[in-house]
């Protein structure tokens, strides 16, 4: 998982937020939520709530990944439609689409498409936040599965109901437990795909973390430190987050931006990767001492096995 890498010769030195992601995550969940949600629902999560200006799109047969992502894309305000991403998430040979896929897909489609925790609470609250949730089901059996993707646009608490646009049905009314059942076939897997500016309502940091990292691969640089800005105002404290910030304004020519997001991630983590980036900014910013002082720190800092700061320092002191 690596930053946008820098075109230029010099912007070369840059090191990545990505080498400091968290790994990822075993996925996990309960056995039955549906009970626990209707039987103690959180004060704070309406009863029953419908998106209902969702757009729909009907798949054709296998094609329920490219249906369902071209509605959360359109939801978002990034318009597109099915035939538009078939050939980034349809594998003909497996007559479906991939999860990872899917995943990238959203991105080039210039969203942050952020995996969701394994939840109902958690998919409640997204749909109670104006975000439709696609969801992956297995409608079969564990030993004879049958996957779908479809997105869910609403729920009633009262009724025990779900709400989906799921292949030719625009709006399919589903038990909740029914659904439930389904979705932890394929192990609760959900996420949402949202514009740079909007953060998932239950994301955790880890996976947002790395949502961002990966949006930043493909996203034009204004738009991935659109995405880190956002997230570091929930997390203030995420190193990951504040590197992210400082190489996006690099790549997109913001280098007044880019030494502040550095500064400020090297001051607040006494961070080497920060220190380093911090003095290959000062330098082309033509602040040569200052660009020294903040080398030296970084090689202070810096690990043992770490020689980018080392060379950093030798190529501002000419030693």
């Amino acid at each position: 998982m690596s930053a946008v890498p820098p075109s230029a010769p010099a912007r070369r030195r840059l090191l990545s937020a990505a080498l400091l992601a968290l790994p990822l995550a075993a996925l996990g969940g309960c056995a039955v939520q549906t009970r626990g949600v209707r039987a103690s629902r959180p004060a704070d999560l309406p009863p029953r709530v419908e998106l209902a200006d969702t757009p729909f799109f009907p798949d054709e047969r296998f094609h329920c990944g490219p249906a369902a992502l071209a509605t959360v894309l359109t939801a978002a305000g990034l318009p597109t439609d099915p035939q538009r991403v078939t050939g980034q998430v349809f594998v003909p040979g497996r007559e479906g689409s991939l999860q990872i896929e899917m995943l990238a897909a959203a991105r080039r489609g210039g969203a942050v498409a952020t995996v969701l925790p394994d939840t109902l609470e958690a998919l409640l609250r997204e749909v109670a936040s104006g975000h439709p949730v696609v969801v992956l089901s297995n409608l079969g059996l564990s030993w004879a599965p049958s996957w779908h993707y479809a997105v869910v646009v609403g729920y009633d608490l009262d009724e025990g109901e779900m709400l989906l646009r799921s292949g030719p049905m625009e709006r399919q009314r589903m038990a909740m437990r029914t659904f439930e059942h389904t979705w932890a076939r394929a192990r609760h897997w959900a996420f949402v795909a949202l514009p740079p500016e909007r953060l998932p309502a239950t994301a955790r940091e880890a996976d947002a973390v790395r949502a961002l990292v990966a949006f930043e691969r493909t996203a034009p640089p204004e738009r991935a430190a659109l995405a880190y800005a956002t997230a570091l105002q929930r997390w203030p404290g995420n190193l990951v987050l504040g590197i992210g910030l400082g190489n996006a304004r690099y790549a997109a020519g913001d280098l007044a931006g880019a030494e502040a997001a550095f500064r400020a991630a090297a001051e607040r983590h006494a961070s080497s990767a920060a220190w380093n980036n911090l003095a290959v900014v000062l330098d082309e910013r033509g602040r040569r001492d200052e660009a020294i002082t903040a080398a030296r720190r970084a090689v202070e800092l810096a690990s043992a096995d770490d020689a980018s700061p080392r060379e950093t320092l030798r190529r501002l002191t000419g030693g």
